[in-house]
């Protein structure tokens, strides 16, 4: 079984890590062709691109500038850093990451992936440079309109690889967890990837009245990690086990469910 998150606007570097753990993106060199062309932007270019204030977007351009294709190890922490502890945010705060040992983290490396719009895939413990590039940007390349076209070819097989991967001696199916956003899980080609393997999409509700349930999306991020997190401290390689997520009083929902779109709710 693999988990995908989403990545955080928010970012973390003054909080020491408790782990010296860590390892290379595996497309960091994709990720340097788009740091390439984010250096040609102009502060007004990345606020009107990104819709960013003007502190904001000169504060990425700063950080595209620096940005190195080969991070040196004087830069860790504070300039370079394990991307799951590295992000901050709603998802990160249900995921706990910083409060994991290194036993857990080992084991999240191998059953959880991080989409990014720059590095494409992100393992937790994988090194990540400060930016801000959502999966949305509409960034034209040299080979592509936009990241999802960008991305969409490499992320799908790779996932797909990844997910047979991790379940090599659990005796677990193979299989893809989806907690990330549609944003940024519209940058796999969904349709290509199920015919591989279950691609399963997990789904938080909220009771609102005269029995219905919507999507609260600050509470429903904050979900997401706390299920990933409660497969990383579970060992979970078994999406059905997925089902006995009671934390914050969801519980799920067979009745709204489907076989790729499970349901959880809370009242």
């Amino acid at each position: 079984m693999l988990i995908l998150l989403s990545p955080a606007k928010t970012l973390d570097y003054e909080t020491q890590p408790q782990t010296d753990l860590k390892t290379a993106p595996i497309f960091h060199e994709r990720a340097a062709q788009l740091i390439e062309v984010l250096k040609t932007k102009t502060p007004a270019d990345i606020a009107a691109l990104m819709e960013l204030s003007d502190a904001l977007s000169q504060l990425n351009v700063a950080r595209y500038q620096s940005w190195v294709p080969n991070p040196q190890p004087a830069m860790y922490p504070t300039g370079i850093k394990q991307a799951v502890l590295a992000f901050d945010g709603d998802v990160y705060d249900g995921l706990q990451a910083r409060k994991m040992s290194e036993a857990d983290l080992l084991w999240m490396h191998k059953h959880l992936r991080i989409l990014s719009g720059l590095y494409g895939i992100l393992r937790p413990l994988d090194l990540m440079q400060p930016h801000r590039l959502e999966m949305g940007t509409k960034l034209k390349t040299a080979v592509a309109k936009d990241l999802y076209n960008f991305w969409r070819s490499t992320i799908t097989p790779t996932l797909a690889d990844m997910a047979k991967d991790a379940v090599v001696h659990t005796g677990s199916p193979a299989a893809i967890v989806n907690l990330a956003s549609e944003e940024y899980f519209g940058a796999v080609d969904a349709k290509a990837l199920a015919t591989q393997l279950p691609v399963i999409t997990c789904v938080f509700e909220e009771a609102r009245g005269r029995g219905e349930f919507k999507v609260i999306s600050f509470n429903a991020k904050k979900a997401r990690g706390q299920m990933a997190r409660f497969a990383v401290l579970n060992r979970i390689t078994d999406p059905q086990q997925l089902k006995t997520f009671a934390e914050d009083g969801y519980a799920f929902a067979p009745t709204a469910s489907m076989s790729t779109r499970w349901v959880f709710r809370r009242s």
